[in-house]
């Protein structure tokens, strides 16, 4: 990978390390995840954030890992690529951004959803 990170971890990701899933912990150890080498989408932060119900612990949680990890903005290319996802009908709006977000990154995706996985490949890797 030539950018700033090499990974990009999708929110399922991040949600199973928080709770210490087996599958998401596997994944990151098979990737080789480096402090300060991986990043999320906005959307995911939003996502995490957002949750319906989150507790003032699970709050200060998630924004202590998220200040581990390189937050990628939504810029112009970004944009265009998740564009260019929904049209083709591949993916929902938030995961055609997240998947937009690595291949603009050049970084590859880290994810447990299999329906994305499927659709991106060599690009993802997923449990």
């Amino acid at each position: 990978m030539s950018g700033d990170i090499d990974h990009l971890l999708d929110t399922n990701v991040v949600i199973g390390l928080l709770k210490g899933h087996a599958a998401a912990l596997a994944l990151a150890e098979a990737a080789g995840l480096a402090p300060g080498r991986f990043g999320v989408s906005q959307i995911t932060r939003m996502e995490l954030l957002g949750y319906p119900g989150l507790t003032d612990a699970e709050d200060e949680a998630v924004r202590r890992w998220l200040a581990l990890c390189r937050v990628l903005t939504i810029d112009d290319k970004t944009e265009a690529r998740a564009i260019g996802l929904r049209r083709r009908g591949l993916l929902r709006l938030p995961d055609a951004i997240v998947a937009a977000t690595a291949l603009a990154a050049d970084a590859h995706l880290l994810t447990l959803d299999e329906r994305l996985a499927r659709v991106f490949g060599d690009e993802v890797r997923s449990a």
